[in-house]
């Protein structure tokens, strides 16, 4: 059975962060320095959650703080989070100081792991990443990585990452990611390619 929890912190924001993707954060206002505060105090995880049009997705991600890079004395924050897993919003709670909510940690899908899908994948992946840094990937390091990590490394839309992180199914995500990746490389021209092997720092950009 999934883990829900009560009270789990809610950080609404115009983005979707991704299971394993590294995402850095200012933290200004008062209400957010007090739950990364609280959430630094307990060694405990927050939830990004797409908030669109002033509405919030039903689907986040769970993420826990790696480091506080800086903070001011004024109490702001900059800090790095990593992305854990995808979480669903039950509820929300209005009786903390800060955004909270009832959640559920979301399981993928029991399945057997589809090779072509992820072979599929990775061939897409490594292709857009030669393109974008003129190096090829290591075939036995992208044989570690999952469909979200591999998401995580490119800058896709908003809604695309929505819908990858609300996929419960692994197989799925990976031939969707391949489509995705594939769709990218068609479009890319020339000029294209060479500004992102200029302004390439890890991430694979585009648009």
């Amino acid at each position: 059975m999934a883990e829900r929890l009560t009270g789990f912190p809610l950080f609404p924001l115009g983005m979707v962060a991704l299971p394993s993707e590294m995402v850095p954060l200012h933290i200004f206002e008062q209400r957010y320095k007090t739950m990364i505060d609280e959430c630094l105090d307990r060694d405990s995880e927050f939830g990004i959650v797409w908030l669109s049009d002033a509405e919030l997705a039903p689907v986040g991600c769970a993420c826990e703080i790696v480091r506080v890079l800086s903070r001011m004395e004024d109490g702001r924050l900059n800090i790095m989070t990593r992305g854990t897993r995808a979480l669903a919003v039950l509820r929300r709670l209005d009786e903390l100081a800060y955004p909270a909510g009832e959640v559920e940690l979301l399981d993928d899908a029991d399945e057997e792991p589809d090779p072509d899908a992820h072979e599929e994948a990775m061939g897409a992946y490594a292709d857009l990443v030669e393109q974008a840094t003129d190096e090829r990937p290591d075939d036995e390091a992208l044989s570690r990585l999952s469909a979200y990590e591999m998401a995580a490394r490119v800058s896709f839309e908003v809604d695309v990452k929505q819908e990858l992180l609300a996929q419960r199914s692994e197989n799925q995500r990976l031939r969707r990611l391949a489509t995705l990746l594939e769709e990218v490389q068609s479009h890319l021209d020339e000029q294209e390619r060479a500004q992102m092997r200029a302004q390439s720092n890890g991430m694979v950009r585009f648009g």
